[in-house]
């Protein structure tokens, strides 16, 4: 019986009351997969409300996968990178930042990043579709590595793999539920879908993501997620931290 109510208990315990520190705002943005046209409205939503709540000290979270499927990563790296020269900026490293920087030091690499959304990266910086389609795998990455600008290539190799603040951890993907935040793996960090989408719970903190997505923002016990597959759907997503409330911004295409 002392176990059945327990059970009983522990079925109906509430959620955590998650906060970031008294005096600070956090903004987390989706993946934004090349999407400058939606990157550069969200920006301008999140400052419009930034200075209409009044004086914090603003973070701006980027949850990774700024580059691939959409039409101009090269766009959206330099907008990321001018952000962070005016404003308090965190990036983490997605999955699609990790097959890039890979993909230039190995041509098989290379192969697997162009089909998996990086054609359309590499298009941005080399420009011209018809020369491209002549190229081999070889000739692409010795193409992009003269391509890339320096200042991209630090800034690729400079992203963070995780970010707390008060309550919060900031991931690209996910975390392996059960396991420390210290003692976390890159490969979950930044590939992970299973279990931690499905476990209750995953974390002592509350885990925001991108990685995963969905067509409203997702918000569950212990964890949100603001992948609304901008690339596809036309629509990327911030999600907005002060105390103890919550809430979203988005940016949308227009016809």
């Amino acid at each position: 019986m002392v176990s059945v109510l327990k059970n009983w208990f522990a079925r109906r315990t509430p959620e955590p009351r998650y906060s970031v520190p008294a005096g600070e705002r956090v903004y987390a943005v989706g993946d934004i997969h090349g999407r400058l046209d939606l990157f550069d409205r969200l920006i301008s939503q999140i400052e419009a409300d930034d200075a209409a709540r009044g004086r914090a000290n603003t973070t701006i979270i980027l949850l990774g996968d700024l580059v691939d499927r959409g039409p101009d990563s090269l766009g959206v790296v330099d907008a990321a990178i001018s952000l962070k020269k005016r404003r308090q900026v965190r990036v983490l490293c997605g999955n699609h930042e990790e097959m890039f920087l890979n993909s230039l030091e190995d041509d098989a690499r290379m192969r697997d990043f162009l089909r998996r959304g990086g054609r359309e990266t590499a298009l941005s910086y080399l420009q011209d579709p018809e020369d491209y389609n002549l190229l081999s795998f070889e000739e692409v990455r010795q193409r992009l590595l003269v391509a890339l600008p320096a200042e991209h290539l630090d800034f690729l190799r400079s992203l963070e793999d995780k970010v707390v603040i008060g309550d919060y951890l900031f991931v690209h993907a996910g975390v392996r539920p059960g396991v420390g935040v210290e003692d976390q793996k890159l490969a979950d960090l930044r590939w992970i879908r299973e279990p931690f989408l499905s476990a209750e719970r995953p974390s002592n903190f509350c885990v925001v993501h991108g990685h995963t997505i969905a067509a409203e923002p997702v918000v569950r016990a212990g964890r949100i997620g603001i992948d609304t597959g901008a690339y596809q759907s036309g629509r990327l997503t911030a999600l907005g931290l002060e105390g103890e409330a919550r809430w979203f911004l988005t940016s949308e295409e227009t016809d």
